[in-house]
């Protein structure tokens, strides 16, 4: 299921943002984090707040437009795409495998909602796109669609690529998704991923961050989703056996949401 860009917690479990900032650890353009929001802490960890029946009953009841699962900021539909657009171009310009100049033969949006991204983007880089989207009035927008491939309505976390995927994929795309699943539901999922990529084919991962002073996850009882840190997103890549290889903070964000970060994963020993 889709999630969307989060607005800063102003919740029950969290104060007002304060003006303080912080450099997003390993920024390589020098971008800044948004603001720091502090919330109370709790003796259960958020992640085992998800409860993904809860989540697909919200999505199921928000419309199946632009406007609706970007939670009503259709305006920043435009400018993520275009930063991940430039995102790809930069890892294909330094690519061994897939250089600028040729399509890629097969991505898959994971978490694609509407297939925003695969029409507005991935179809265009991919001759083909598959689509993994548990809400059924999601995928009806954008199956049968041009370029569109292999339609899978199942959660992330029961989404077995290897078994059910049809791959190898050059590229596995998750953005706005990955705040649905626990801690340790995306380790596994992550850690299912490269028997169905090939070879130089690159996981991008494209999610809110918070930027919490104790490295906590901020839950969303919304949607039922959490928003992590890049240190905690870092944490988690590594204990999934991925080596980043490129990471970059999506610019022109509308203030008073959550930053947005696209980070580049490979599986390690492998190049």
């Amino acid at each position: 299921m889709s999630t969307s860009p989060k607005r800063k917690s102003e919740g029950p479990d969290s104060t007002k943002d304060t003006a303080k900032r912080a450099r997003v650890e390993g920024d390589s353009d020098n971008d800044k984090a948004e603001e720091m929001p502090f919330t109370t802490t709790t003796n259960a960890a958020p992640d085992s707040q998800i409860d993904h029946k809860a989540a697909i009953a919200y999505w199921s009841s928000t419309e199946p437009t632009v406007n609706g699962v970007l939670g009503g900021y259709p305006q920043v539909s435009r400018i993520d795409l275009q930063g991940s657009s430039n995102f790809l171009a930069k890892l294909r310009r330094q690519s061994k495998h897939f250089p600028p100049g040729k399509k890629l033969g097969r991505a898959v949006d994971c978490g694609a909602g509407i297939g925003r991204v695969t029409t507005g983007f991935l179809g265009k880089v991919a001759e083909v796109v598959d689509i993994v989207e548990p809400v059924k009035s999601f995928t009806d927008e954008i199956k049968g669609k041009e370029n569109v491939g292999e339609v899978y309505n199942v959660g992330l976390e029961e989404w077995h690529p290897q078994k059910d995927g049809v791959g190898p994929y050059d590229l596995i795309w998750n953005q706005w998704c990955l705040g649905q699943l626990t801690d340790a539901q995306l380790v596994e999922y992550l850690q299912r991923l490269p028997p169905v990529l090939s070879e130089g084919g690159w996981i991008v991962v494209k999610e809110n961050l918070n930027n919490h002073h104790l490295n906590q996850d901020v839950f969303d009882g919304t949607d039922s989703s959490v928003t992590r840190t890049d240190k905690k997103f870092r944490q988690l890549f590594e204990e999934a056996g991925m080596k980043l290889v490129a990471t970059e903070q999506q610019r022109g964000m509308p203030q008073g949401l959550y930053a947005v970060r696209a980070y580049a994963l490979q599986p390690k020993g492998k190049k």
